[in-house]
């Protein structure tokens, strides 16, 4: 990684590399200038050469509601994300973190979606947002969970696979890979790499239509990638690493809510060889700019009544807590309008600020 690479080859002992992590991983440093355990004069050379802050990232604003916090984030290159930190009443957080200004996969019920894929996001990038000192200066701790369920779709972006190392490896930050949740819509390559690196990474899988025709419907990339194929790389994942996994099933009001989606969805689970550790969460669909406008939330008795069918065929399924809805920072909702401004489309990606390369240490 460059920093380590430039340190060694100034000369400076290996532990300076690791006071520099040190203060990183406390996410108390936003500016080389913060890491007051570096001598004034590497502090100023490693400025002048990558730049004056560790993060690439800048928090413009942030919108709250009662139990949620919406930050948007600006990246060197001008990109705008998303990124949300759910407070549970329990006392833990949770983040919602993006992996890429966009998305190119055209899903019909979300609102990034809509606005098209500007570009996918660094590793550093991506990491920053779990480890950037806002949380710190605003009181919280590191969340107890991080899930790649924002702006973009994760495996499709190939960083992504770095940013897991940065985020699990004592090294770095340290989490647990199973506090880490991956949600795709089933992007089967990367699926089937992220459980052979990655098996403890905690998977949803977004399904949302038992039948292909109309899964292709809401999301296009069922013509390329069935979800028939990514539940046959689920199946042999559970057999093996005996980890549960989560379908995802968004329910929309006269599009996927009948009795027959019920039926054929817990068959579909059935036909597994372990339909024990598929568990389905249902999401009551939110109403998100860009998306299909004749898409509609079902009512509340509904969703309930589609999650105890479920369970009446031997399903293993619950109803999803929702919050943010208020803030558009609910499943479907981040839009980011700022994401086609020429600023984010056009700028250059620029120089990586913290470390990305885990390789070697």
């Amino acid at each position: 990684m460059r920093i380590r690479d430039h340190l060694a080859h100034a000369g400076e002992p290996a532990f300076r590399f690791r006071q520099l992590i040190t203060a990183w991983q406390a996410s108390t440093a936003e500016t080389f200038a913060d890491v007051h355990a570096l001598p004034a004069r590497l502090r100023d050379d490693l400025a002048e050469r990558f730049g004056p802050r560790l993060h690439p990232l800048t928090a413009l604003e942030a919108q709250r509601d009662e139990q949620v916090e919406k930050v948007l984030f600006a990246s060197d290159s001008g990109a705008r994300i998303e990124t949300v930190v759910s407070h549970y009443r329990a006392g833990w957080d949770s983040m919602c973190i993006s992996s890429q200004a966009g998305c190119g996969l055209g899903c019909t019920f979300c609102a990034t979606g809509a606005v098209g894929l500007i570009r996918n996001l660094t590793a550093d990038e991506i990491v920053a947002q779990v480890m950037h000192p806002r949380w710190t200066r605003a009181g919280l701790k590191r969340p107890a969970s991080v899930a790649f369920m924002g702006m973009g779709e994760a495996l499709a972006n190939p960083h992504v696979f770095d940013a897991l190392t940065l985020l699990t490896a004592q090294a770095y930050a340290g989490m647990s890979a199973r506090r880490i949740t991956m949600s795709t819509v089933g992007f089967a390559p990367n699926l089937e790499r992220l459980v052979n690196e990655h098996p403890q990474v905690t998977i949803t899988l977004s399904v949302h239509s038992p039948f292909p025709d109309q899964r292709e419907q809401i999301i296009p990339l069922e013509e390329r990638f069935p979800l028939a194929r990514n539940l046959d790389i689920l199946d042999r994942h559970v057999a093996t690493s005996h980890r549960k996994v989560y379908l995802a099933y968004l329910l929309i009001a006269g599009v996927n809510d009948s009795d027959d989606h019920i039926a054929a969805l817990a068959e579909l689970i059935h036909k597994r060889s372990r339909p024990e550790l598929f568990h389905v969460s249902v999401i009551r669909y939110n109403e998100a700019a860009g998306a299909v406008p004749e898409y509609h939330a079902p009512s509340s008795n509904r969703v309930d009544e589609f999650v105890h069918e479920l369970t009446a065929r031997g399903i293993h399924a619950t109803r999803r807590r929702q919050f943010g809805t208020g803030i558009d920072a609910a499943c479907g909702q981040l839009h980011a309008k700022y994401l086609t401004q020429p600023s984010a489309a056009s700028a250059p990606i620029d120089k990586e600020l913290i470390p990305v390369t885990p390789a070697g240490g």
